[in-house]
């Protein structure tokens, strides 16, 4: 076999590699169907998750109101309060809330993302975003995530309380 044969031969076993390959990427893709169908599994589990952990904040601080969230913002629920400090005569309103919601399905980005805010007597402790791509996601990172948002919460209220 000369050299000419041998380089044809190799050229198209590259080809065929190049081929498979991209078949190969192609079918571990997700379909954009496939894409939402995800997202809404996985937002539905995790709100569930944030109603069930929040659920719980007013049985530790009773006052606290609890709401389900959904809509353009995204899914998921709050606690709120509102308190008045009268000191020296001085009237002072302190509200604290507490919102953990999943983001609306962006075509876009194909992530899932938990957004989560969070107030003590007027003072923003935090406004936090965490996201992983969908075909990635650990659902068991998502749900550590809203635990420690929800702990620091409720100890940075109970200390300032």
């Amino acid at each position: 076999m000369d050299f000419e044969e041998r380089l044809k031969k190799a050229v198209d076993r590259g080809r065929k590699r190049g081929e498979q390959a991209h078949q190969q990427q192609a079918a571990a893709q997700l379909s954009e169907e496939e894409f939402k169908r995800l997202h809404s599994t996985l937002r539905l589990a995790l709100s569930d998750y944030i109603e069930t952990c929040l659920q719980k904040i007013p049985q530790h601080f009773p006052g606290f109101n609890f709401e389900t969230v959904y809509g353009d913002r995204g899914w998921g629920a709050a606690c709120s309060r509102d308190d008045l400090k009268l000191e020296r005569g001085r009237r002072t309103n302190l509200y604290s809330r507490i919102e953990l919601t999943i983001r609306p399905y962006s075509p876009k980005l194909h992530v899932v993302e938990l957004s989560g805010k969070a107030t003590v007597h007027n003072r923003e402790i935090f406004n936090r975003q965490f996201y992983q791509e969908l075909p990635d996601v650990d659902e068991g990172e998502f749900r550590r995530r809203i635990d420690a948002w929800v702990l620091e919460f409720a100890e940075l209220y109970a200390a300032a309380s």
